[in-house]
């Protein structure tokens, strides 16, 4: 229950991963957090309400959470994340959704070939996205490869991985739907009739979480209980020094 994966710059002082990381690696490439490394279970997330926002492990009635292996599946079925200086606001209803944000970083599958580890930032190239409804709550899933796998160069859009990744996307969609159902909990819904958007369609969508997450952390929305506390960015009153990072981790 205690445990915590905090971050450092290369100047080894305490950062954000949420506020901190830029969204950007490069032109069109996106910097992605990983929370959860592909086939393993515990339900690892970027602490929203935590100052300084590490991964933590999440908690339901007091017990650590992992989720199911629904069959034939084991655990998590890509290495699972987000993308840095986003968020799902949730005061906001979303027009092809109809529903409001679910109040996190937009999430991340990478489906290349390198399990990642937990809390490694990794530079991805965006292919598509998949509108999941999570108990009435707007929850995106951009469909990712890292720059650097030794296929990248093969995966410029969404129809790549029907094609190259025969299943992947159908079995995606299988998880998404079923992986609460253990828990006792409904399957989930999609917009689109399940169907994957496109590359352009999803850089879009991150474009106005990362506008939510500008509004979020220069105060011009209330965050209800988000620790906007950051290090790097210039106009939000949450700034701090390198001094009072290291207490609050201390």
């Amino acid at each position: 229950l205690e445990y915590r994966v905090f971050f450092k710059n290369e100047k080894g002082q305490y950062i954000s991963p949420f506020h901190d990381i830029p969204i950007y690696a490069d032109k069109d490439v996106f910097n992605m957090v990983v929370e959860v490394p592909r086939w393993s279970n515990a339900k690892m997330e970027i602490a929203t309400k935590d100052p300084l926002n590490p991964i933590k492990q999440d908690v339901k009635k007091g017990k650590l959470r992992y989720v199911a292996n629904v069959f034939p599946y084991k655990g998590y079925i890509w290495n699972y994340g987000a993308i840095p200086q986003t968020w799902e606001d949730p005061g906001h209803n979303d027009e092809h959704t109809g529903c409001c944000g679910d109040n996190d970083p937009i999430d991340v599958c990478e489906i290349g070939s390198k399990v990642c580890a937990r809390g490694e930032i990794i530079r991805v190239k965006v292919l598509g996205i998949l509108a999941m409804i999570d108990e009435g709550e707007t929850d995106w899933k951009v469909i990712a490869i890292n720059v650097d796998d030794p296929d990248a160069a093969n995966y410029n859009g969404i129809n790549d991985v029907k094609r190259l990744k025969p299943g992947y996307l159908e079995a995606t969609v299988d998880w998404f739907r079923r992986y609460k159902v253990p828990d006792g909990k409904p399957e989930n819904q999609f917009s689109f009739n399940a169907e994957f958007k496109d590359k352009d369609f999803a850089t879009d969508v991150i474009k106005s979480t990362h506008d939510y997450w500008r509004a979020l952390v220069t105060k011009k929305i209330d965050g209800k209980g988000i620790s906007c506390m950051n290090t790097t960015v210039s106009e939000s009153p949450f700034k701090c020094d390198p001094d009072a990072a290291k207490a609050i981790v201390d």
